[in-house]
């Protein structure tokens, strides 16, 4: 994405031509940062070829999972709904893990029936759920079990997933008993270890700790897993502020792992395969002066981005069209949702805008559409994938008949 002759542009299309044709808001997402992630992450891990099972969670349009399986990825998901959209996007069984710490009977029968590769398991109670299901079946089920390393992540309170008080996994001590349950099982593989500390990680040192963790448990445990599941919560540069994350030192440590115990790894990335290839763009309908400052009312609200009111998430937000006019006063970028939280940023010395301009809300390809709802009964944006000059429909803009 870059400014071309003062118009914000993707690829070879500017915002403001697919706005004249589509309307606002709208969602888009970029081809050529998708390919690029994804084969960035590959050479990054070249050196043990993992399995990399794409986190559905971040980003559930099925036509965005189809192009992302083209690649050789698998899903990770967290709900029968996620696990059919997986299916129906054409991604085999075989390279779907099925994560959560509340899966039904119901839920845990589809992914059965389906023979997917794993079912990663975050209680006792749901590995004796599963033992059940299997035998009244007569079937041997392939499961993981998912540890709480307790390990700080370094990330939002909201969104770690791998310290002790967090509602995910299970404690060291309940991960022996499993193991014990399912060695004495006619009905249950087990075949995975699997963590997950968290999400927007920018630091590979709490990587590294999980590690150790995890070696510590494998060197306890009498048990010989064929693969580690890593999970993911690889972080993007939402600001020119953040570092990044450092791929090469995280690699040589699970390399460091991997000289100790034979096994195959799994990745669950979402963020890092989608969230910079997404935008976001609105249009301002008023622009109303409180004295200190201006709000900017879009048409765009928290119902479409719901990040920055749920947790305070930072995203770049830009002009379309470039003018050289400076804001005399802070502008507070709004929707119209009748909640305080509907707020999206507030900056200082902002490009000067008028009624109708356009303004791009960067980095929301992960967890824009995913969290979307219709709050206050609006309709969700159509979502649009550009590839080069071409501009595809991936998802159609709801109408109020839909939903009503």
């Amino acid at each position: 994405m870059k400014y071309i002759n003062k118009r914000l542009t993707v690829e070879k299309v500017n915002f403001q031509r697919i706005a004249k044709k589509f309307g606002t808001p709208f969602y888009c997402y970029s081809y050529s940062k998708l390919k690029e992630n994804i084969n960035k992450f590959k050479k990054n891990f070249k050196s043990f070829s993992p399995l990399i099972c794409f986190a559905v969670k971040s980003n559930t349009n099925v036509n965005l999972i189809r192009e992302i399986k083209k690649f050789g990825l698998g899903a990770d998901v967290v709900s029968l709904g996620e696990l059919m959209i997986a299916i129906k996007a054409g991604i085999k069984p075989n390279k779907i893990v099925f994560s959560g710490v509340g899966k039904t009977s119901s839920e845990l029968n589809f992914a059965i029936n389906k023979k997917i590769l794993l079912i990663n398991a975050e209680s006792l109670s749901e590995i004796m759920e599963i033992n059940r299901l299997a035998k009244l079946r007569n079937k041997k089920v392939r499961v993981g079990v998912r540890l709480n390393p307790n390990t700080d992540a370094k990330t939002l309170n909201q969104i770690s997933t791998g310290k002790k008080e967090n509602k995910f996994g299970v404690n060291k001590d309940t991960f022996h008993k499993i193991v014990d349950f399912c060695k004495n099982s006619k009905n249950i593989d087990l075949k995975c270890l699997s963590v997950h500390i968290g999400s927007q990680i920018l630091d590979h040192k709490p990587y590294g700790k999980m590690l150790e963790a995890v070696s510590h448990i494998l060197d306890k445990t009498n048990h010989q897993f064929e693969f580690i599941d890593l999970g993911g919560g690889m972080g993007i540069n939402y600001s020119n502020k953040d570092k990044t994350l450092n791929y090469k030192k995280y690699n040589t440590a699970i390399n460091n792992f991997l000289k100790k115990h034979n096994v195959k790894i799994i990745f669950e990335p979402g963020r890092s395969i989608i969230g910079n290839t997404g935008m976001l763009i609105s249009k301002v309908i008023y622009i109303k002066d409180s004295g200190r400052k201006k709000f900017i009312i879009l048409d765009a609200a928290m119902n479409d981005l719901m990040r920055p009111a749920l947790y305070g998430a930072f995203h770049r937000t830009l002009p379309v069209i470039k003018s050289n006019g400076i804001s005399n006063k802070p502008y507070e970028f709004v929707g119209p949702i009748c909640e305080s939280t509907d707020k999206f940023i507030t900056l200082k010395k902002f490009q000067k805008l008028e009624e109708k301009d356009l303004i791009a809300i960067c980095d929301v390809g992960a967890y824009g559409m995913s969290l979307s709802s219709n709050y206050n009964l609006r309709p969700k944006p159509i979502e649009l994938l550009i590839k080069g000059s071409k501009i595809n429909v991936i998802r159609k803009r709801q109408k109020h008949a839909e939903i009503i």
